[in-house]
């Protein structure tokens, strides 16, 4: 297995096994890992599986943690059943990784020793692996994010850095998750909590006499049923002898001033229990200031008495933090977990006003809610955040009373460290993921890298800039973009001019140079520039800072990405980071394209290297073109050739070797000269040079497959005075010439029948035929890249190229074949192609100019037989 940067290394572990036994010895990791564990996948982490699968090319991605057991959490391209599944460690490749605590890649898990005793790897379902840990904030490893082929292949750096980002997104997902379940549980406890205070309500009408009490307030009296009366004569009925004269004045007073009221008395039971019960209340009074009615709630404290004020234990135990305002904001309570979470004592705060104890929370959304739910009456729910002292992010539930306001609270900050952690993490990703599309879908490297600073700003930078080395090593800018639309004609400007303003101490030329990111501080971003137009923009611009990073090939710095920062904008480590992640890619997408022109150049130069000028003999002019397929890794066996024989005939060859790579092409080259020996030697027949070519490879044991048709222009004295020729040809699973007849017409050759390829029988017969043409005809041979599409068959091909011939008889030879190519192909076909075509003059008047010079060899007759 193969460490980070992908070179080999000795495996610190020897196999799953052992992995396994570390794993299991590890209890601090396997804690962590069980308090990420869920119950099911989230949607989340589905996606980030299926991200990983689609980003690298592998049909399986699986997310797994590892506590104990392994737990798979999500996954694409698994089989049904597999998410949610607990599995042994020693039974995983990803105990490996987790045990390892570095990515694991495997090219070919056959060839790798310590895969042989996994099940997946003896059914045949894993071929290739690659697994990067997933590592919490503390450090632990909980578990593995893999991607999988049933097949051996390859993994890039590409793949690698790819998975490593999507592990610190789902590991972001994970502590996201786990933290929310956690507040879940609290604030169900809260619930719970507040449930168990047993508060019970009263609603006194003092024009009608109704007291209306609620369930838990009638259960707290003693009464069953029907027996509550609904009047104040059951509430005294209920009240112990010696508290009924202080509560009937308590009562009293508060309608009197139509005031607060408050007691603590103890109700008899008619079973003869006695309960003690806190009440507390309000006279609510009319337009005119007269009393209407008395609201209020109570609770049952005799347990509080019994056992130490119960509620005030409850609300010491829990989890939250607690603190109780009066209807004058001072605090009349504090728990102790809020003590610890504000960082003052309880001594601190009794008594004290809320907002001079917290200036900060003035004109905040905590005085905004907390105002809210007193004037309302309602319960508020909110999240804010209180800056230093505390300097945290809080979760708030605010219960208004009669009293005041009763407070429980959360801090949130870590859970939004990560949710926010996490969406940065998406975003960046998201960042990655389009400029690899970008990247990867232009057919110009250079121009998806000039669009480079409209994907980075304004997510890294408030402007950019984006140079790369020409062919001749001059740097040269071609995109620029700035956040604000106003700026962009100034970056513009500045994008054309700075270059020839800048020193060669300058960063740009430094990154270029050494190939190391290069930090402009504050103030020294313009201290480069002299004094000129350039430094006159720059100054404009006004960036407080900059970073230059080189666009980084394999051997070589090929450009620099130049982010620019705004007064008060301080980029997050992992921003440039991000950055650097662009810059690698852009430098490698262009590296790759450097490398894709050599390889081209290299293949069709080798090609057209084997294929020469044709002769121009007497009274026949003819062209040859030859266009190697778009893909340089196309590079194959078309060919043509063009030649006069011995006695004087001239001979067109166009043919076409099994296959599309070097080997085809070296394959052509031998059968090309091959085929010019024979002719050239034996002054024979075309198919008697087919047979003798076919016989060759059999001799030479070429064991290729070729097509070929040649073509022979004989004419007799008989036939140069009325101004014919004959056509002579052969064929070998080749595609038949075209005729353009001098009126316009395109023949088709119907009668023709092709033989077998050359190198299937040498003993194969090969069969001739004969066309008659009239002086003023064009023949045309071709190759089957000229019609052949993935959409379309031959014979749709075959049909546009008579179309064509037919618009363009009239054009000179070489327009004529110039623009079939663009017609047909349009510059880039899918594979090579060759033309060679001969246009047959007529003979009783002086060569046309067009034809060019008559040029033959010197052994042959002045007066050829064409």
């Amino acid at each position: 297995m193969d460490d980070t940067s992908g070179l080999p290394r000795e495996p610190r572990v020897a196999g799953p096994r052992a992995a396994a036994e570390l794993l299991q010895a590890d209890r601090p990791r396997a804690r962590a890992a069980r308090r990420l564990r869920l119950r099911d996948a989230s949607v989340v982490l589905d996606r980030l599986a299926e991200l990983a699968a689609r980003l690298v090319g592998a049909p399986i991605a699986q997310i797994s943690l590892l506590d104990d057991v392994e737990v798979v959490v999500a996954g694409t391209g698994l089989p049904p059943g597999t998410v949610g599944r607990e599995g042994p460690l020693d039974a995983t490749a990803c105990a490996v990784p987790a045990a390892e605590g570095a990515p694991v890649v495997v090219p070919d898990v056959h060839a790798e020793p310590r895969a042989a005793e996994l099940p997946q790897v003896r059914a045949g379902l894993v071929g290739a692996y690659l697994g990067v840990p997933l590592v919490d904030t503390a450090g632990h490893t909980v578990g593995v994010l893999c991607v999988a082929a049933p097949t051996p292949r390859p993994w890039s750096d590409d793949d690698l850095a790819t998975l490593r980002q999507l592990a610190a997104a789902a590991v972001s997902e994970l502590e996201l998750a786990a933290l929310r379940a956690e507040y879940e549980s609290d604030r169900v406890r809260w619930g719970l909590a507040v449930d168990a205070a047993g508060i019970g309500t009263f609603d006194w009408d003092l024009h009608t006499g109704e007291l209306t009490w609620d369930a838990r307030l009638i259960e707290m009296f003693g009464y069953a049923g029907g027996d509550f009366g609904g009047t104040i004569d059951d509430f005294n009925a209920r009240l112990h002898p010696d508290d009924l004269p202080r509560v009937t004045d308590a009562l009293q007073a508060s309608i009197a001033s139509c005031g607060d009221y408050e007691a603590e008395y103890r109700v008899v039971w008619p079973t003869g229990d006695t309960r003690w019960v806190q009440a507390r209340g309000r006279t609510l009074a009319d337009e005119n200031g007269a009393a209407t009615r008395v609201l209020g709630a109570a609770y049952d404290t005799t347990a509080e008495r019994a056992a130490g004020m119960r509620v005030t234990r409850v609300l010491e135990a829990m989890p939250a933090g607690f603190y109780s305002l009066d209807r004058e904001w001072r605090f009349t309570h504090v728990n102790a977990e809020a003590e610890r979470l504000l960082g003052r004592s309880r001594d601190e705060l009794l008594g004290q006003e809320l907002w001079t104890a917290f200036p900060a929370a003035v004109n905040s959304a905590f005085e905004e809610s907390y105002r809210t739910a007193v004037r309302t009456g309602t319960p508020v729910h909110f999240d804010a955040h209180y800056p230093a002292p505390l300097d945290g992010w809080y979760e708030l539930r605010a219960w208004p009373s009669p009293e005041g306001l009763s407070v429980y609270f959360l801090e949130v900050t870590e859970r939004r460290r990560v949710q926010d952690r996490a969406e940065r993490a998406a975003q960046r990703l998201a960042l990655l993921a389009q400029v690899s599309a970008e990247l990867a879908g232009a057919l110009d490297a250079q121009t998806a890298t000039a669009h480079l600073p409209r994907l980075v700003v304004p997510a890294l930078a408030d402007w950019c800039i984006v140079t790369v080395v020409d062919p001749d090593g001059r740097p040269r800018d071609v995109g620029h973009w700035h956040a604000v639309p106003s700026s962009r004609a100034l970056v513009e400007r500045y994008a054309a001019v700075r270059l020839d303003a800048m020193p060669a101490t300058a960063p740009l030329m430094r990154a270029l140079l050494t190939g190391e990111p290069v930090v402009e501080r504050s103030g020294a971003v313009r201290a480069v520039l002299a004094e000129g137009e350039a430094g006159d923009l720059l100054a404009a611009l006004d960036p407080e800072s900059a970073i230059s990073l080189p666009l980084r090939g394999r051997d070589r710095t090929l450009g620099v990405m130049t982010l620019y920062f705004r007064r008060g904008w301080t980029p997050r480590d992992e921003d440039l980071a991000t950055a650097q992640d662009v810059a690698d890619r852009a430098g490698l997408a262009l590296d790759n394209a450097r490398l894709y022109g050599q390889q081209r150049a290299l293949a069709e130069g080798l090609q057209r290297s084997l294929l020469t000028e044709p002769p121009e003999p007497d009274h026949a002019e003819i062209a040859v073109r030859y266009l190697p397929a778009a893909e340089a890794a196309r590079v194959g066996g078309d060919w043509y050739d063009a030649f006069l024989q011995p006695g004087g005939a001239t001979m067109l060859v166009i043919g076409d070797v099994v296959g599309h790579d070097t080997e085809a092409a070296a394959a052509m080259g031998q059968l090309r000269a091959l085929l010019r020996g024979i002719a050239t030697y034996s002054d024979a027949g075309p198919g008697e040079v087919l047979r003798g070519l076919d016989a060759s490879m059999a001799v030479l044991q070429t064991r290729v497959l070729a097509t070929a048709t040649v073509a022979r222009f004989e004419q007799t004295d008989d036939e140069r005075r009325r101004g014919v020729t004959r056509m002579r040809w052969a064929n070998a699973g080749h595609l038949p010439p075209l005729v353009i007849n001098p009126d316009g017409s395109v023949a088709e050759l119907a009668t023709w029948r092709g033989d077998l390829l050359l190198g299937v029988d040498p003993g194969a017969l090969r069969e001739e035929s004969v066309v008659t043409l009239d002086r003023g005809a064009t023949v045309l041979l071709f190759t089957d890249g000229l019609i052949e599409r993935r959409d379309a068959d031959l014979d749709a091909g075959m049909a546009r190229l008579r179309e064509a011939l037919r618009e363009l008889a009239g054009r000179p030879l070489r327009e004529l074949l110039d623009e079939v190519l663009h017609r047909l192909v349009d510059g880039r076909p899918e594979d090579d192609v060759a033309l060679v075509a001969v246009r047959l003059h007529p003979q009783d008047v002086p060569r046309p100019s067009e034809a060019g010079p008559n040029r033959i060899p010197d052994v042959v007759p002045e007066e050829p037989d064409l």
